[in-house]
């Protein structure tokens, strides 16, 4: 018998009481929280990156505000990964500061192309580095929550959705404000068309 094996043994058996109040996640859950928290993270350094660059003081407030936000969301998702439990701060819900009105149609401009070097960074590609993070991590934490087993960490991730929700319909009014993000519209009698494609169904009496 190796005389480690003895050693291993005794070591392992000295840590399952302490891992076992960690016992109740899936391996899927598992990897799919580590790909959410190390998203997390790389959102936030990359939004730190961005600060440097950023000219706009309305961008930077954006920028400010969902990096904090993001900060401690990240802090409540952690906690609730490691212990199972409720975490200290609940999840809270972001509030962005644009209006809603969206300026639609497209106005001929310059051909975009990749930047030759980091002096040319400017605040309309900054924001849509920005607009792909968070939408991304709409969509990964939307995936994520449909495989959580735990019932904590899951109802922390699916309510953390909808703040990224929020936060990239922020970015998206402000790019849109500024010509960054234009959208383009059907013709009237096209769009009329399509409106009225649907029709509602009877419900009747509910099965039961």
């Amino acid at each position: 018998m190796n005389p480690n094996q003895g050693q291993n043994q005794n070591q392992q058996g000295q840590q399952m009481p302490q891992n076992m109040m960690n016992q109740n996640h899936g391996g899927h859950e598992l990897f799919d929280a580590h790909e959410v928290i190390a998203s997390l993270i790389n959102m936030l350094d990359q939004y730190q990156m961005y600060a440097q660059h950023i000219q706009d003081p309305e961008l930077q407030s954006i920028q400010q505000r969902q990096h904090a936000f993001v900060t401690q969301m990240y802090n409540t998702i952690v906690q609730s990964f490691s212990t199972g439990q409720d975490p200290t701060q609940a999840t809270q819900q972001y509030k962005m500061q644009q209006s809603n009105e969206v300026v639609y149609g497209i106005k001929p401009g310059q051909p975009k192309k990749p930047n030759q070097s980091v002096s040319e960074l400017a605040d309309n590609g900054l924001s849509a580095y920005m607009l792909g993070q968070t939408k991304t991590l709409a969509t990964l934490l939307s995936m994520t929550a449909l495989e959580m087993t735990n019932p904590v960490l899951r109802r922390v991730i699916a309510d953390s959705v909808p703040n990224f929700i929020e936060m990239s319909y922020e970015i998206f009014l402000y790019q849109n404000k500024h010509g960054y993000y234009q959208v383009p519209q059907l013709q009237q009698q096209d769009m009329n068309q399509m409106l009225q494609s649907y029709t509602t169904a009877p419900q009747g009496n509910m099965p039961h």
